[in-house]
């Protein structure tokens, strides 16, 4: 029997319609997203919680101790402030070519050595004119200065007033005006004509007698003076002049008829070849030399005056304002010579002091332009000074003279401050003054424009005990007893809490465990699985007995090996503990020293 077997007949495949745009669930990725980034949050804060909370600490290493000792305690004031040379100089060329450089910067170089050198002959010839309007200047101011003096009209000399002017007070005198003649009749002059045959026979200061035939006298004259001259006579003789000079004795005057004898060295009487006329020693005439008008005046004819003897007294007129002009226009001269011959000293400068040129902008050959700013900085970096902001809260600590801690990368100098500013600058609600330290820098470690920090003492105690600050806690003296022997060999209770004499915070635990601490929150310990919920404490069996205890209540958990314990007084009632709130207090028996231990 043969099985035939049907074939089956795989019914067409229909022809797929075309599928649309698919569509896109909005919003999906961003929920998973965010149920991620939950998730996330939540693992970290449960790992957060059991790490502070719930995870056990036990091991906590040995406690460090270490010996109180005397000192000084300080307090100190720091910052840090800029760095400067305590000497520095900027040389700068004038216009032209740089012939020679001699320098490059970390030359050292001493006070006169040449730097560079350039072509000064169009400086040179700058300075000569800068020069001469000076020294013009100079006379034009003078001559006002002579001018003001010059209204006060005075004797030149002594002798008699003639031909004087007619002035008043309040008369205007013009420059130039005569005011009087004033003749020195004290002595008198005589010229005589001798023969030249007598050339030799007469001298400068020989004696001769002088005769006044209107007189009919004679007196005593000296030769003054020898001129030879050619005076021909009438009879052809040539003759010389001689100048004699007599003391007046006040009886003679100018104009007499006078002759004179002289005696030669053999004793032979010598005369003139005429007689001559007497005449005034001195004659002047006294002119104004300004202008203005009058406001003294003491001319009379013929009265005898002294040297220097006021005749009239003129007011300034215009003076003032032609001094001041004067003035001005020397000041301006003065500059511009100064500047002259600045530029001058910069086309062969020299180092105006000893140290080290830390900045060189110049090369040989190359063109320069007065005022560029190219030139050659030298600094004595010997000494530095650093400069600091003190703000007001300190700088009545700071004065002049005290020591100044100085940390320069690493390097510690001692510095001294030179000044301090009395006048604050205010920004930001603070005032800083501005103070002055210097630092010795032989070995030039410090370098100039940068920064340095600085320290300086502000107070000192000395004396005192010390210990350090690891080793310190700080806690309320509020409601805080001293047990034992009052000393705190056996701790003190501050508020409930039983801090030991050692440094050591007490734990409640009715176990042998020592006590364990997280470093940021108080003492835990651990809680007995059998506590009650609500254990009613107040007939604690220690309570009374007059041992120091610390009291710790915390409600119980699940976690019963770390719960958190708060700190709570003997008879106050349960609370909420430290950041917990939600840990209601339960009583607990306390880990306890008794004051006997």
């Amino acid at each position: 029997m043969t099985e035939q077997q049907t074939p089956v007949l795989t019914p067409p495949v229909q022809p797929t319609a075309p599928k649309g745009p698919k569509k896109k669930h909005k919003g999906r990725g961003k929920t998973i997203a965010g149920i991620i980034v939950a998730a996330a949050v939540a693992i970290a804060l449960i790992v957060l919680v059991w790490y502070f909370v719930f995870r056990d600490t036990t091991a906590l290493g040995d406690p460090m101790t270490t010996t109180v000792y005397r000192g000084s305690i300080q307090s100190t004031v720091e910052g840090y402030g800029l760095t400067k040379a305590k000497d520095s100089a900027t040389i700068t060329p004038g216009t032209g070519t740089i012939l020679e450089l001699f320098v490059q910067e970390g030359d050292q170089v001493t006070a006169g050595q040449q730097l560079y050198r350039m072509d000064d002959t169009v400086a040179r010839d700058a300075v000569a004119d800068a020069q001469e309007t000076v020294d013009n200047c100079q006379k034009e101011l003078e001559a006002v200065y002579e001018k003001v003096a010059e209204l006060n009209i005075a004797a030149p000399h002594a002798g008699n007033l003639r031909e004087v002017a007619d002035i008043q007070v309040g008369d205007t005198v013009s420059e130039g005006t005569t005011i009087a003649k004033l003749v020195n009749d004290t002595k008198l002059r005589l010229s005589l004509y001798y023969s030249y045959a007598y050339e030799n026979q007469i001298h400068v200061g020989q004696s001769a007698k002088i005769s006044i035939p209107a007189v009919m006298g004679e007196w005593n004259g000296t030769v003054e003076q020898i001129n030879k001259v050619r005076f021909v006579s009438p009879e052809g003789a040539i003759h010389f002049e001689v100048v004699l000079s007599l003391d007046n004795p006040g009886t003679l005057t100018e104009g007499m008829d006078a002759s004179a004898g002289i005696v030669a060295a053999d004793g032979t009487a010598i005369y003139p070849y005429e007689n001559g006329k007497l005449e005034y020693y001195e004659t002047t005439e006294i002119k104004a030399k300004a202008s203005g008008p009058v406001e003294s005046v003491n001319l009379l004819d013929y009265a005898d005056v002294a040297a220097g003897q006021t005749l009239v007294r003129l007011g300034a007129q215009d003076t003032d304002a032609e001094i001041a002009a004067a003035e001005e226009s020397l000041k301006a001269a003065q500059e511009k010579l100064k500047t002259a011959n600045e530029e001058l000293a910069a086309y062969n400068a020299v180092a105006p002091i000893d140290g080290t040129v830390i900045q060189c902008s110049l090369t040989a050959g190359q063109e320069v332009t007065s005022g560029q700013g190219q030139g050659i900085t030298i600094a004595d970096t010997s000494v530095m000074t650093i400069e600091m902001q003190v703000d007001e809260r300190n700088i009545q600590y700071v004065s002049t003279g005290m020591p100044v801690d100085i940390d320069y990368n690493g390097n510690y100098l001692m510095g001294t401050v030179v000044s301090v500013s009395m006048t604050g600058t205010a920004e930001n609600g603070m005032s800083t003054f501005p103070v002055v330290a210097q630092v010795e820098n032989p070995d030039g470690l410090i370098m100039s424009n940068s920064y340095a920090n600085y320290s300086f003492v502000a107070s000192q105690s000395n004396d005192c005990l010390l210990v350090p600050t690891v080793a310190l806690k700080y806690v309320s003296f509020a409601n805080m007893s001293v047990g034992g022997d009052g000393m705190g060999d056996d701790g003190m209770v501050d508020g409930g809490m039983m801090v030991d004499g050692g440094g050591w915070r007490l734990c409640p635990s009715p176990t042998p465990a020592e006590p364990r601490r997280s470093p940021w929150r108080p003492w835990r310990c651990p809680c007995p699985a059998d506590l009650p919920a609500a254990a009613p404490w107040a007939a604690a069996p220690w309570a009374g007995t007059g041992a120091l205890a610390m009291w710790s209540l915390s409600r119980p958990t699940r976690h019963r090996t770390t719960p958190f314990w708060s700190r709570i007084p003997p008879g106050a009632a349960p609370r909420a503990s430290g950041r917990f709130p939600w840990k209601w207090a339960c009583p607990a028996p306390p880990r306890w020293r008794s004051s006997a231990a």
